[in-house]
């Protein structure tokens, strides 16, 4: 196995375990909207939903992390396992009714780093 693989098996036990962070972790619900395709009938484009879901660690921003700017009070981060969320999170995606509105990744590859404003 490589270290991606090794830290991703990590996580996974530690997010289940619940003396390790399996308190702390709870399973989500996100949706995707996009335009489909235009509809001659009603003379409107169709939206598409697209529904994912997963689990993860939901957190406040530490006051360090707060410039009232790109980082409000009132937004949460969201760590989780990039191997159990069906869908690669995007901005402007829903996630447990919060926008998506940063999206990033760990060095590894291991963890979505979601930055959401309710």
């Amino acid at each position: 196995m490589g270290m991606r693989s090794d830290i991703t098996d990590a996580l996974g036990d530690a997010f289940t375990d619940p003396d390790a962070l399996g308190d702390a972790v709870r399973s989500f619900t996100a949706t995707r909207e996009a335009p489909g395709v235009y509809n001659p009938a009603t003379g409107m484009t169709e939206t598409v939903v697209t529904p994912y879901t997963g689990r993860g660690v939901f957190a406040r921003y530490g006051n360090r992390d707060i410039d009232g700017t790109r980082v409000l009070t009132t937004d949460t981060r969201l760590i989780a396992l990039q191997a159990e969320v069906t869908l690669a999170p995007a901005v402007g995606d829903r996630i447990a009714d919060m926008a998506a509105i940063r999206v990033d990744q760990d060095p590894a590859a291991v963890t979505w780093i979601v930055q959401l404003r309710g």
